[in-house]
């Protein structure tokens, strides 16, 4: 029954909205025939329905947050037809209001402003809010193992962990070790090979796009470039595994090298091949940014359009390239689907590209989607991994922000 009643009161609030907006323009459309007014009848319409919405929408939250936290609880019944009630009155008081006197844009324009400045609150709040919960969660995992061995131990084997959440500690099993320096590596490893494939190619097809290609040529290639980055990460990882890591395989035993079938080398390439459009497209739009006047200007000094392009263009652009790069390596770090398919679980500390290991996100997802408890030291790395990895990540943005503004303010 619940349910119908939220349903109806739903129908009933917005057929009430709806003929309130046109209520408003009506009035002001009938007071626009005696006497000009301070605004355009629309805005009377926007200014009822803003009466009507916002206080009850407030009411409507408040009392259910204090039903949920039951400091004071309102049955769900008595709370639609109280929020009912302060939409009709809304209506009744927004109508009183608007005379000739009043200057609906303002009044709209206003809460507009002000709507704005909460959004952006909300969104800083919900980082905020992001931030804290991962950070007070991994306190629970530094309060059990040291910091200073988590970030340079190299040894990642939390296999044993589940005894101690399960009260067995003390059994006589290896203990757990949480070293992420095998983690990172393979993070590391794998986002390198994936900007060796995405960086040249990406940036090479915008400067091909933007200076070299015809108007029709520019218009078939950019649509099929941006459809690489519409394809599910799990065909991808299908892709590393199948087709690009058997081959991997073979190629290098005819050069007399040794590689496992879930080595790093795949997914580093098929993920490049994932995030060419991030470049591409990101570049393409800022090279053509560049003004036509500065491209002029060097062709008028006898530079040829390699040179303008190499001298001028490019470094104009670079503040934008270079962040459509720092996206990439974010969109590469984050991955773990292509990573699971290709390279494994497996934590491994080496330079060779050719073996198997695994990245921080990959591990973050297995820690917390097996049969372990929730408060077991492998479930709270996830958390440790994750503050860590976010760690990096701000580092990297405020080193890229650094970049940007430098060259920003030289070309400016």
């Amino acid at each position: 029954m619940t349910a119908i009643f939220f349903y109806i009161f739903l129908i009933c609030i917005f057929s009430i909205l709806i003929v309130g907006h046109y209520l408003g323009i009506k009035k002001a459309l009938l007071l626009e025939s005696e006497q000009k007014l301070k605004s355009r009848p629309y805005y009377y319409g926007w200014y009822c329905l803003i009466w009507m919405s916002i206080p009850a929408f407030l009411f409507y939250v408040i009392l259910s947050i204090l039903s949920f936290y039951k400091i004071f609880y309102f049955s769900p019944f008595l709370t639609y037809v109280f929020t009912f009630l302060f939409v009709v009155i809304g209506l009744l008081l927004s109508l009183k209001n608007i005379t000739p006197k009043l200057n609906a844009r303002v009044k709209v324009e206003k809460f507009i402003d002000i709507l704005l400045l909460v959004c952006a609150g909300i969104t800083i709040l919900v980082t905020i809010g992001i931030v804290l919960s991962i950070f007070f969660e991994s306190l629970k995992f530094f309060k059990n193992i040291n910091i200073f061995d988590f970030i340079f131990g190299t040894k990642w084997e939390p296999d044993t962990a589940f005894l101690g959440g399960a009260g067995r500690g003390d059994e006589m099993v290896a203990e757990p070790k949480f070293g992420s320096v095998p983690l990172f590596a393979g993070t590391v490893m794998i986002t390198l090979i994936a900007m060796f494939v995405a960086v040249p190619t990406g940036l090479f097809s915008a400067i091909y796009l933007s200076e070299y290609a015809s108007k029709n040529i520019r218009k078939k290639i950019k649509p099929l470039l941006e459809i690489l980055a519409g394809i599910p990460t799990v065909v991808y990882g299908f892709f590393a595994a199948i087709t690009v890591s058997p081959l991997v395989v073979k190629i290098a035993e005819s050069l007399g090298l040794k590689a496992e079938y879930t080595n790093a080398l795949a997914p580093g390439i098929v993920m490049g091949i994932m995030i060419i459009p991030y470049i591409s497209s990101l570049s393409d739009d800022v090279i053509n940014a560049v003004p036509k006047s500065l491209r002029e200007g060097s062709l008028a000094l006898g530079t040829t359009k390699s040179e303008t392009i190499k001298h001028v263009v490019l470094p104009a652009a670079l503040p934008g390239i270079f962040s459509a790069i720092i996206l990439a390596v974010s969109r590469a770090i984050g991955e773990t689907m292509i990573v699971v398919m290709a390279a494994g679980l497996r934590p491994n500390l080496t330079l060779n590209p050719l073996e198997g290991m695994t990245t921080v996100t990959v591990r973050i997802v297995d820690a917390l989607v097996g049969d372990q408890e929730f408060g077991s030291l492998e479930t709270l790395s996830a958390f440790g991994l994750g503050f860590v990895l976010l760690l990096i990540t701000l580092i990297l943005n405020i080193f890229s922000m650094k970049i940007v503004r430098r060259f920003r303010e030289k070309y400016e």
